[in-house]
């Protein structure tokens, strides 16, 4: 089963994860402008063969995801950073947007150690928010029962 996670914008973080629940790949793209966007997302799902997809954000940027996914028969789960972050950030670690980010970055880096991905460029804060909430969808489509030992919280 893969997993497409996606954390919405203009600027979007990607992270795609593999049956076994490892992360496969990760990055941050930026789309100058919906009809960039519109044209990029069915490379984006194309990219690996994908049995289900979690996006992270609303509005309509939200809207153009959710039609190209439903339009491929994917299941969807449409999330908030708070829903994955109550999961897997201590309360300490998410008192607000920039200490979460921040704490998300920190996480992020150890599923990449994880799943023994290494990146060509520093980690983005909306790649590894894409990563975390990518892994706490696992998890609720089944993918994984519980976080990796070397992921829960201490």
């Amino acid at each position: 089963m893969c997993l497409l996670a996606v954390d919405l914008g203009m600027k979007a973080g990607l992270a795609w994860f593999g049956e076994d629940g490892r992360l496969l790949r990760c990055r941050t793209v930026h789309f100058p402008n919906r009809t960039v966007l519109k044209k990029a997302m069915p490379a984006i799902l194309d990219e690996l063969p994908l049995d289900c997809a979690v996006i992270e954000g609303g509005g309509p940027v939200a809207a153009l995801w959710k039609k190209e996914i439903v339009k491929r028969d994917l299941p969807l789960i449409q999330t908030c950073a708070e829903a994955w972050r109550e999961d897997i950030l201590w309360l300490r670690e998410r008192r607000n947007g920039p200490q979460a980010k921040e704490h998300a970055l920190q996480l992020a880096m150890k599923v990449l150690r994880w799943s023994n991905v290494t990146l060509a460029s520093p980690l983005a804060d909306d790649a590894a928010e894409a990563v975390l909430c990518g892994l706490w969808a696992e998890r609720k489509f089944g993918i994984i029962e519980e976080f990796p030992n070397e992921l829960r919280k201490p």
